[in-house]
């Protein structure tokens, strides 16, 4: 079931609706952050099917709608660079709310991104010692990264035939957090495109179950 709540931290700006999928059975359960792409919630269906399909697992799932806090629906490729920011602290504020949800493991929080979802949990990871993994769906390398010093374990998902984020950007990310001690785990499907499909679908699902259950569940 989604429910809905508000993430609250300073400006008006940083209120954004989260849904909540709820894990079956008693809790309480491992959390996961699933942060969406560039497309937004202009269609719904697609990412509350990725988060039940991650509760069914048996994780609570959250969904923030973090365009809220810039107003928008889908992402403008010239305005990503300059409303990142707010879309990181949205997501940060998010986390304090899905921290103190009823029924949740706090102490087991891990950030499942797609595309720009992947960047910004990537960026949110290196500043919150919270999140403890990180799944990073053909997400590029964004500039906070370069800086950080800290990163959880994460896999890295990416098609060698991605037009829109390049596979150079896995290898890179995979290069930065190896060279800082992180631990990285990365597949890269030969023909896949900025998004999967057949095969590659079923086993990208099937690794990012297998790596939340390793790391947080």
């Amino acid at each position: 079931m989604a429910a809905h709540a508000q993430a609250r931290r300073g400006s008006p700006t940083s209120r954004i609706t989260i849904e909540r999928f709820d894990a079956p059975g008693s809790g309480p359960h491992p959390v996961v952050m699933l942060l969406h792409g560039s497309d937004g919630l202009s269609y719904p269906g697609r990412y509350a099917t990725a988060a039940r399909s991650i509760a069914a697992a048996g994780f609570t799932v959250f969904l923030p709608h973090y365009f809220e806090s810039t107003g928008d629906r889908r992402a403008a490729y010239g305005e990503i660079g300059s409303k990142f920011p707010a879309w990181l602290a949205a997501n940060s504020a998010a986390l304090d709310q899905v921290v103190a949800a009823p029924g949740v493991a706090r102490n087991r929080i891990g950030v499942v991104g797609i595309s720009l979802g992947g960047a910004l949990a990537l960026a949110l990871s290196a500043q919150d010692a919270r999140v403890k993994a990180i799944v990073n769906y053909f997400g590029y390398l964004p500039g906070q990264l370069r800086a950080a010093r800290r990163f959880p374990p994460t896999l890295i998902l990416h098609g060698d035939a991605d037009r829109i984020v390049p596979v150079s950007n896995a290898f890179a990310i995979e290069t930065l957090l190896q060279a800082r001690g992180g631990v990285v785990e990365r597949q890269i499907y030969p023909g896949q495109g900025h998004g999967f499909g057949g095969a590659a679908f079923t086993d990208a699902a099937s690794r990012t179950a297998t790596f939340l259950e390793r790391y947080i569940g």
